[in-house]
């Protein structure tokens, strides 16, 4: 399952937005030189532990939102750490540390493994199985490209499109072959369940197909010095329509999410909730709010962590997940899934065109 994102597909958003990362990279280049001049020992546990716990307290974006005693927490764990520490148990207590802080987007990068805080989906349904939408609704047909399946069910001609990754970019040249061929439905699903993110270019490429006018996709924040409420004042980010491009327009559309929504699908379906024409049916999306950045340690670890505050076109926080609209609430049990009935899909299609 993904988590990523980059930095770089925030060129195509906006100069404004650019502006904004750009100064957050001004702030956080410390983060990435620092460590490369340590003159100590490298390998020296309460170094590499120290430093670890001192970046990720100057430049963490959600302390407050999640109301987290870093220092406590770090004071808690230096306890353990030992001057003949082996790596793999040094690992294992710097992951633990940084499973505190309850986010997909933070991880501890070793030659030997990378961690990876995995409750913000595991502790919840699934809702979602690829068996048993490929067996029993798409047939094991539909047309591919890029990653992405499409069809237009029948008889009511209601398209769907699952988009289950944004890891690679998705080229417009076939999103327009996608749109053509879906433009005469009388709706269309956008299935982004299971989706774990990637790139936040292919965000405004795909929304873009949705809106007629330039729209406020939401707000970002960088950090301006170590204190946990030390930030810059919020930098709009807009999405344009793909004028050039085949276009959806004025149709209903259902946007399917489950827990596993994460990152920069958790971003999509926070624009497309504000597009009148849009719903959003399933479960509450996994969150990933924050906008990553990376950093070594003086072994050569990496560290990778929120650095920036993405919140919603209302200015309110992502990181904790996107609800489906009012009333589109719907779940799947496992037991409906392995009989075949997907309740979130079937939910959708029965009401998508009321």
């Amino acid at each position: 399952m993904s988590a990523m994102r980059s930095l770089s597909p925030f060129r195509s958003i906006s100069g404004r937005l650019c502006a904004a990362v750009f100064a957050a990279l001004l702030w956080l280049l410390p983060a990435c030189t620092e460590p490369l001049d340590y003159k100590g020992d490298v390998n020296d546990p309460y170094a590499n532990f120290d430093q670890l716990a001192r970046i990720v307290g100057d430049r963490y974006c959600f302390f407050s939102q999640k109301d987290i005693d870093w220092q406590g927490a770090c004071d808690k764990y230096r306890k353990r750490v030992t001057p003949d520490m082996k790596q793999l148990q040094l690992f294992s207590l710097m992951s633990q540390l940084l499973d505190t802080l309850r986010d997909g987007h933070v991880n501890l990068i070793a030659p030997f493994a990378n961690s990876y805080y995995k409750k913000w989906w595991s502790d919840y349904p699934q809702d979602f199985d690829e068996r048993t939408l490929q067996q029993y609704y798409l047939k094991f047909g539909g047309l591919q490209k890029a990653g992405m399946t499409y069809c237009v069910f029948l008889p009511d001609t209601i398209g769907y499109l699952r988009i289950p990754s944004f890891s690679s970019a998705i080229p417009a040249s076939t999103l327009d072959y996608v749109f053509s061929y879906l433009r005469p439905a009388k709706g269309l699903v956008i299935d982004v369940r299971n989706n774990g993110g990637g790139m936040l270019s292919n965000v405004p490429q795909v929304v873009g197909r949705f809106i007629d006018e330039d729209v406020c996709g939401g707000y970002i924040r960088h950090k301006t010095g170590p204190g946990p409420q030390e930030f810059s004042e919020p930098y709009e980010i807009k999405y344009e329509p793909a004028r050039k491009h085949v276009r959806f327009l004025d149709k209903p559309i259902m946007v399917l999410t489950n827990r596993s929504s994460f990152s920069a699908a958790n971003d999509f379906v926070a624009v497309m909730k504000s597009l009148p024409q849009v719903r959003v049916v399933g479960a509450r999306t996994g969150g990933g709010g924050g906008l990553p950045f990376n950093s070594q340690l003086p072994n050569g670890w990496g560290i990778r962590f929120s650095a920036c505050p993405i919140n919603d076109c209302h200015d309110q926080i992502t990181e904790f997940g996107i609800d489906p609209s009012p009333g589109c609430e719907v779940h799947c049990t496992p037991q409906e899934l392995a009989d075949g009935k997907d309740r979130i899909l079937e939910f959708a299609l029965k009401n998508i065109l009321k």
